[in-house]
């Protein structure tokens, strides 16, 4: 298993099927979820645009976020041996230095695509692509914090893909109703990254990662990732309802109803529950989102 999990020899190079497992596909909807709905918020018309925008949902999908799980696999091989040893680099489906010269790859190609769809794109994906490096890499390493890895995830996975799908419409800055909504989610879904943690306790604990249910426990981390995502939502709804969105608030809060009534089974035993409330209750977070995005961009 050492010699799986640390293969540094010159090898072949890996089949594109474990290439593309490499790069976690399952991982790629939420960031292109988040574009779309910074499409709908921008309040632009399409029409004429689709180049742009299917750019843009490549982008934040197979390149930025697939290119960030390739750093996470590389620089967490030792992890994945204990938690995951199926997968490709510690299995050594992917041998040698494999793993890295595809993540160099990706992020290249992901920074020659975001020049392309214009400055401010190429601004966001270049702060993504960094907290990507900066999340799994030495000495960063800030996915070693339950705080700060949660907060990075959330903020480029939800923040700068919704922020590059608002952008690639306008060509501008979004208004500041976009951008404070979008960092609302972003702060959310640190809690949404909480309970994702709860898959890797063993080997977090085993390697030293502070992951926030190894710090605070099972217990107190899903309390407040429940109280980071319901805080967020309900912040979005007061503002909706400021700005005259009425519709659009009314939706989001009934979403967030629909959260509270999934919540006490999550409790009841979160690292059992965690992946039931990610397909339920993260689901409802998400169509919130979208309701918010049609909302701010005058759809409802």
């Amino acid at each position: 298993m050492e010699r799986s999990a640390l293969p540094l020899k010159t090898s072949p190079p890996p089949a594109a099927r474990d290439v593309l497992a490499l790069l976690k596909p399952i991982t790629w909807f939420p960031p292109m979820w988040a574009f779309a709905v910074g499409v709908v918020s921008s309040g632009a018309a399409i029409d004429g645009r689709w180049l742009l925008v299917a750019g843009g949902v490549l982008l934040a999908g197979p390149m930025v976020c697939g290119t960030s799980q390739a750093v996470n696999d590389w620089f967490d091989r030792h992890v994945d041996a204990i938690n995951e040893p199926d997968r490709p680099i510690p299995s050594g489906r992917i041998a040698g230095r494999w793993g890295l010269f595809i993540a160099i790859a990706g992020t290249l190609l992901s920074l020659a695509l975001a020049a392309a769809l214009g400055p401010l794109v190429l601004g966001a994906a270049v702060i993504g692509l960094a907290l990507a490096w900066a999340y799994s890499a030495p000495p960063f390493r800030l996915k070693s914090s339950g705080w700060w890895g949660p907060a990075v995830v959330g903020l480029t996975y939800e923040g700068l893909s919704w922020f590059t799908g608002a952008t690639v419409m306008l060509g501008a800055m979004p208004s500041a109703s976009v951008l404070t909504v979008l960092l609302l989610y972003s702060l959310g879904a640190h809690g949404i990254m909480t309970l994702n943690d709860f898959k890797a306790v063993e080997g977090d604990r085993a390697t030293g990662l502070r992951s926030l249910p190894v710090v605070l426990g099972v217990r107190r981390a899903s309390l407040l990732a429940c109280a980071t995502m319901a805080g967020a939502q309900a912040i979005v709804v007061a503002l909706l309802l400021a700005w005259g969105l009425t519709l659009s608030a009314a939706i989001v809060a009934a979403l967030l109803i629909g959260q509270f009534a999934l919540m006490p089974k999550l409790l009841r035993n979160p690292a059992r529950n965690a992946p039931w409330y990610g397909a339920t209750g993260v689901t409802l977070y998400v169509l919130g989102m979208l309701a918010a995005g049609l909302g701010l961009g005058g759809y409802i």
